[in-house]
């Protein structure tokens, strides 16, 4: 795990929260519920506004754009949330607050209730890479050998065949996967134009790897694929109302 160096405590009084900037990209939420400090990813899963604009009364937060709600001690979804927050382990040091930055497969839906085990061997196994604005990562046509899960920056699709083609409508965050058909039979090459339109980091896993993987342990696969069902059942909805 990486350490990050946040804030001094004394910047946010109790109960209170503020949104900070990391190096590597990362926008935090820490929050001071006036009995502990918590920390949690500084953007609503939503659409992506900054949580600290939103409300906080010690112990719920709430995004002010559509009044999703969080729970401050585990940011778990309350109400009309329909997605927990990204929680970070915190560290108080001399009266400074830090972060500890855990891999983007912690982060991410699809892995999200295997267990600790498989998690550390995916992590193991994976490639991080770093790509400048404007990087294709793969093109319609191309070979669905891996999937990729997004630590920091952004990713834009373009779908179709041929010349007739299309923006997909949508971006993707920390922990959020694609590439997904490396984990399907019969899918053997790709549908859409995955670009990097900012620098952007990502995990890279090989899907054969990941299948024989989840193979030998048979109730973390069966946790994956059911996540994976309904990742794609999300998406084919969601492309259907467009």
């Amino acid at each position: 795990m990486k350490r990050i160096r946040i804030c001094n405590e004394s910047e946010i009084p109790g109960p209170g929260m503020k949104c900070y900037d990391t190096e590597g990209g990362v926008k935090v939420l820490v929050a001071n519920s006036g009995e502990a400090f918590h920390a949690y990813q500084g953007l609503c899963p939503h659409q992506d506004v900054c949580l600290d604009e939103g409300f906080f009364d010690g112990s719920t937060l709430t995004c002010h754009q559509h009044l999703w709600q969080w729970d401050i001690q585990t940011g778990a979804a309350l109400g009309l949330a329909e997605a927990p927050l990204e929680r970070f382990e915190i560290e108080r040091i001399g009266g400074e607050i830090f972060v500890l930055q855990s891999s983007a497969l912690r982060a991410c839906e699809l892995f999200r209730e295997v267990s600790a085990e498989t998690v550390s061997r995916l992590d193991e196994v994976s490639r991080r890479e770093e790509h400048s604005a404007g990087t294709a990562l793969y093109d319609i046509g191309d070979p669905a050998d891996d999937l990729y899960i997004l630590e920091s920056g952004r990713v834009e699709f373009e779908i179709g065949r041929d010349d007739r083609t299309r923006m997909a409508g949508f971006m993707l965050r920390k922990g959020e996967m694609f590439g997904w058909a490396a984990l399907l039979q019969d899918h053997p090459r790709r549908i859409a134009r995955a670009t990097c339109i900012e620098p952007s980091t990502l995990l890279r896993l090989r899907g054969e790897t990941v299948l024989s993987m989840l193979s030998q342990q048979t109730a973390d696969g069966f946790i994956v694929m059911r996540q994976l069902s309904t990742l794609i059942t999300r998406h084919l909805r969601t492309q259907g109302g467009k």
